[in-house]
């Protein structure tokens, strides 16, 4: 059972790594799952899928010689999550977009990870998010 956004946010990583690495569809893959996750879980990962190509660009604008296939899976994954909350859920202040993936990043990933993921979210949350919102 998840109880709060931020297990969600966990849960969704788990979804959207799943689905990268394999490559197969949302749909698909929650068929297989002997429990259905939280539904915020299930909404980011389907927002990361339903705008996949957009949030990828977005994400290639700002990763400096960077392309978004070298990227660890962990940290290509929590930035579209995170890109998801800030383009298309504006009901998420950016702070805690930010803070979570970073959290995230840093729990599951590459020590360099989380400071990476802060660099760019900051830097995309200028662009999608008006100064001073969240």
């Amino acid at each position: 059972m998840v109880r709060t956004r931020r297990d969600a946010r966990e849960r969704a990583l788990s979804l959207c790594y799943e689905l990268d690495v394999r490559g197969t569809v949302l749909d698909d893959l929650l068929f297989e799952l002997p429990v259905a996750p939280a539904a915020y879980a299930v909404d980011l990962a389907r927002g990361v899928e339903d705008h996949r190509d957009e949030i990828d660009a977005i994400i290639t604008k700002f990763a400096d010689r960077w392309s978004i296939d070298r990227m660890p899976v962990i940290d290509r994954n929590l930035l579209r999550i995170a890109v998801f909350e800030l383009g298309w859920r504006p009901d998420i202040p950016l702070g805690v977009a930010i803070s979570e993936a970073v959290d995230l990043a840093k729990r599951y990933s590459t020590d360099d990870s989380g400071r990476f993921v802060n660099g760019m979210l900051g830097r995309i949350g200028e662009q999608l998010r008006v100064v001073g919102d969240g």
